[in-house]
């Protein structure tokens, strides 16, 4: 099944076996790719020896910014682990707030979403009020 095939499925289809085997393939796939994406990171930090003070300054810093980015991938493997974990639960597409769908076009864009839009939006506008007080 492609994008096309399950966007044009019916909301009576929403996450049947065919949907939630299609997501579970993308998320296995992306948890793949990003592995790679972190042992590629790992693989470009070079901390050969440079004898120039401004040479030395950027490698360190180009390494700097590889490890940020590596750990950044680092924090997606457990949210994809929970969004398969979901998927044999069968509580994938659902909002883990209010039970509502997540949709299939939110979903293809964020397979690891937990929350529906609103329910996203209403957390984000509490985050700020908070982050605002402080």
């Amino acid at each position: 099944m492609d994008e096309k095939a399950l966007m044009a499925m019916s909301e009576d289809d929403y996450m049947n076996e065919e949907q939630l085997a299609f997501f579970d393939a993308r998320l296995l796939q992306l948890r793949q790719e990003t592995l790679d994406e972190i042992e590629a990171s790992k693989q470009d930090i070079n901390y050969g020896r440079v004898s120039d003070v401004s040479d030395r300054a950027t490698l360190e810093e180009e390494a700097q910014i590889a490890l940020r980015l590596a750990d950044r991938k680092r924090q997606l493997i457990p949210k994809i682990d929970k969004a398969r974990q979901r998927i044999r639960q069968g509580e994938y597409g659902y909002c883990l707030e209010s039970g509502d769908p997540i949709g299939i076009e939110r979903l293809l864009i964020r397979p690891t979403a937990e929350y529906s839009t609103d329910i996203k939006n209403i957390n984000e506008k509490r985050e700020r009020r908070y982050e605002d007080k402080r």
